[in-house]
């Protein structure tokens, strides 16, 4: 079985009276688990169609994906719904936190939408937050927390469910410079030690340090940027 995210000859057709748009064009992209992979460009290039597809959210005109090894192109809402609750953790670009959970309750609702709560999963909810430097923090509403903790809030959520692919959207749009560094620099960290394939779409180029490679996107095409 393949690990991490495989998208071959992706693409998005969307119609919009008369005429046939595409969104996406025949796009292809493998990432392994452990590796970190940016995807930059214009707004309106297709960068959030691409996000979307790669999560289970759109299904694709044409193309296969595989996500850790399903064909997702051919699974029903109900296991779309199924895989990205389990396979995918998605860090947005505000942090999307619920306003009346605490920092702990964030993630354990993760826990709730798939089942029940354990006790093991509030042992690992406490024991991420930690390592992400929240262990202060757990009794703290988002009202309370600065746009840095929220961020890394919303990253310890995404790896909650112990997912193998995490999905990053512009995680740093609401950060400083010094903030950013940090948020992309922890993402980063995560997912080489915890073996996840992880894709950020991003209009920051200071960031782009801290992936293992760099696509451009333009008009719904993708390619490998020049080192």
């Amino acid at each position: 079985m393949s690990k991490g995210l495989h998208m071959r000859e992706v693409t998005m057709y969307y119609a919009e009276g008369n005429n046939q748009i595409t969104a996406l064009d025949h796009v292809s992209i493998s990432v392994e688990p452990g590796e970190f992979v940016a995807v930059v460009g214009p707004s309106g290039s297709g960068k959030s169609t691409f996000l979307s597809i790669a999560g289970a959210m759109l299904k694709a005109s044409e193309g296969d994906i595989q996500l850790n090894g399903n064909h997702i192109s051919k699974l029903t809402e109900k296991e779309l719904s199924n895989i990205r609750l389990h396979e995918v953790g998605f860090i947005m670009q505000s942090s999307n936190l619920v306003p009346y959970l605490n920092v702990l309750d964030q993630l354990l609702v993760v826990k709730r939408m798939a089942g029940t709560i354990k006790k093991e999963d509030k042992v690992f909810a406490i024991k991420l937050l930690e390592e992400l430097g929240l262990g202060l923090k757990l009794k703290s509403f988002p009202e309370e927390l600065s746009g840095g903790e929220k961020q890394r809030t919303a990253i310890a959520r995404s790896l909650m469910n112990n997912p193998n692919i995490i999905l990053a959207d512009e995680p740093t749009a609401s950060l400083d410079t010094k903030r950013a560094h940090e948020v992309v620099s922890l993402i980063a960290q995560e997912v080489k030690s915890r073996q996840k394939a992880a894709i950020m779409v991003t209009h920051d180029e200071r960031m782009l340090e801290y992936c293992d490679r760099v696509y451009r996107m333009y008009d719904g095409g993708l390619s490998l940027a020049e080192s």
